[in-house]
């Protein structure tokens, strides 16, 4: 069997590193997509006009487009500006970095879709919890603190999590579209130059698939014992267990 394992071991070296070019666009990305999609979840069901119609205009045009054209546009946008703009300040160097830019553009679109989810959770929250917070005279950030944003974020984090793990797979897409530096190689990138070498397809591509599955598994289980940990309160589904009649 080593003409099956010797390959795959060996390929599984060689996209370790870049497996981790993979995570820091999503680490770096999924903060900032956070925070903001919070904002903009409260702005669009803000009173404000203007900042409600901001906010879904933001969330529609990200959302209605593919990530893949937002890299383009993005790219060639700051590729505009370079020499009007970024080198005159003198962050040319930083605003064109692969490692810049992924996560900047991941953000902002990991932004639109979060934000949508937190929104729907957000018109779930029970309204006389709300009413209630109000009549005991909780200010609008005792209330958002204590009642809303509790409901909220144990409502949307199922969700959210998907969302996630579609953020790290869209990671595979950034060196389709910016340029790569040195040996920075992300796990599509490297297992296509892999291909080059031997035209094996399957094994370059099968082992990158891996490293994409294994680590989407490690997010599902962080992010399900965080909801266990937010949902430690509510009465826990009885698991079902088989037991034939014989056995007593």
């Amino acid at each position: 069997m080593d003409w099956f394992f010797a390959p795959l071991l060996t390929d599984l070296g060689l996209l370790a590193k870049p497996a981790l070019f993979n995570i820091y666009f999503a680490a770096a990305s999924i903060p900032i997509g956070f925070v903001g999609a919070v904002f903009m979840a409260l702005g669009k069901a803000s009173s404000n006009p203007l900042v409600s119609r901001f906010c879904r205009g933001y969330i529609y045009i990200f959302r209605g487009s593919p990530f893949f054209i937002q890299l383009f546009m993005f790219y060639s946008i700051a590729l505009a500006l370079n020499l009007t703009l970024w080198k005159p300040l003198g962050i040319d160097w930083l605003v064109l970095h692969p490692l810049f830019m992924g996560p900047a553009i991941l953000a902002l679109n990991t932004t639109a879709y979060a934000a949508e989810i937190f929104h729907g959770a957000l018109l779930t929250v029970p309204r006389g919890e709300v009413e209630a917070a109000r009549a005991f005279g909780m200010s609008r950030g005792q209330q958002f603190r204590s009642v809303i944003w509790p409901h909220l974020i144990r409502i949307a984090w199922p969700a959210y999590t998907n969302e996630v793990v579609f953020l790290f797979h869209a990671t595979a897409l950034v060196y389709f579209t910016l340029p790569v530096i040195d040996d920075q190689k992300d796990l599509m990138n490297k297992a296509g130059e892999l291909f080059q070498k031997d035209y094996n397809a399957f094994l370059h591509f099968s082992v990158a698939a891996l490293y994409f599955l294994a680590i989407s598994l490690v997010i599902f289980y962080v992010f399900g014992l965080i909801y266990r940990r937010m949902t430690r309160h509510m009465p826990q589904r009885q698991k079902i267990v088989f037991k034939p009649r014989w056995l007593g």
